[in-house]
């Protein structure tokens, strides 16, 4: 996997702590915890600049103390993101797929790349040209998120059932590369499969969590939305994604609150 970059890492601290402390963290504490799993400084300080131009972040000062907060928009992407993270729903062939049809004219080719690349972010895979497909379980977000973008003046959603012709297991291949998705989750397997062992060796345990859990976490994030949550009946056999979700799971319940004890400690001291 690619080294991961410090805003990743700044998101998720404050997905993970800066909600349950009113929605803010000061820079120093973000500066300290991100030192414990070996950011420099300077890139600390550098990410958050650019999160705050991004409109991701706005600066706020707390007893006249320097930090930020999540923009409302971040707020709702995140509690979004909580569900697929934490949960990854996976559909059933009940469920059907959802289809994603759009003409946007030249004039506004801009906003049109922005929709594909957020598709291709959400875990959409593309049926034919100009038509984009995701598991029925996806309806909801595709409609919020179209909605945020303002497009819905260009934009038609179906939900669809495949009746014919062809295999089906066959199609979802050519519309996903379910290679690549696999390899992925390989990596995160082989990268923190030894997690509880370091853990269970640490002589600082929330300290050791902390390192663990928040790169382990960032990693994941992004896992959920490569993945569609294509019903099983249309996965390779042997899926390893099965495997990560399960490592993801036990990670989560061992490292979680002894992680958050060591933060809430750092961002309190």
């Amino acid at each position: 996997m690619p080294e991961i970059a410090p805003r990743q890492l700044i998101l998720t601290l404050y997905g993970l702590y800066a909600r349950d402390e009113r929605n803010w963290l000061s820079v120093a504490s973000v500066v300290k915890l991100l030192s414990d799993v070996d950011v420099d400084p300077a890139a600390v300080r550098s990410s958050i600049s650019r999160l705050k131009r991004r409109g991701v972040l706005e600066a706020l000062k707390v007893e006249r103390t320097a930090g930020y907060s999540l923009s409302p928009g971040a707020l709702e992407l995140l509690r979004e993101g909580d569900v697929r993270i934490f949960s990854h729903p996976r559909a059933r062939l009940a469920d059907g797929f959802v289809l994603v049809v759009f003409s946007i004219p030249e004039s506004e080719r801009d906003r049109r790349h922005a929709l594909r690349s957020t598709l291709g972010e959400m875990g959409f895979g593309t049926a034919a040209p100009g038509v984009w497909v995701a598991p029925g379980t996806l309806h909801e977000h595709a409609v919020r998120t179209v909605e945020r973008m303002g497009l819905t003046g260009y934009v038609d959603l179906f939900i669809a059932h495949h009746r014919a012709f062809g295999d089906l297991r066959e199609r979802v291949a050519e519309w996903w590369d379910l290679d690549a998705i696999e390899s992925e989750y390989n990596e995160f397997v082989c990268r923190f499969q030894d997690a509880p062992k370091r853990f269970a060796a640490a002589a600082d345990g929330p300290k050791t969590a902390f390192e663990i859990y928040v790169p382990m976490l960032t990693e994941w994030r992004r896992l959920p939305y490569r993945d569609p949550g294509l019903p099983f009946e249309l996965l390779p056999e042997g899926w390893i994604g099965s495997r990560a979700e399960n490592l993801f799971a036990d990670l989560d319940a061992l490292l979680r609150r002894p992680a958050r004890e060591h933060a809430i400690r750092t961002i309190h001291s």
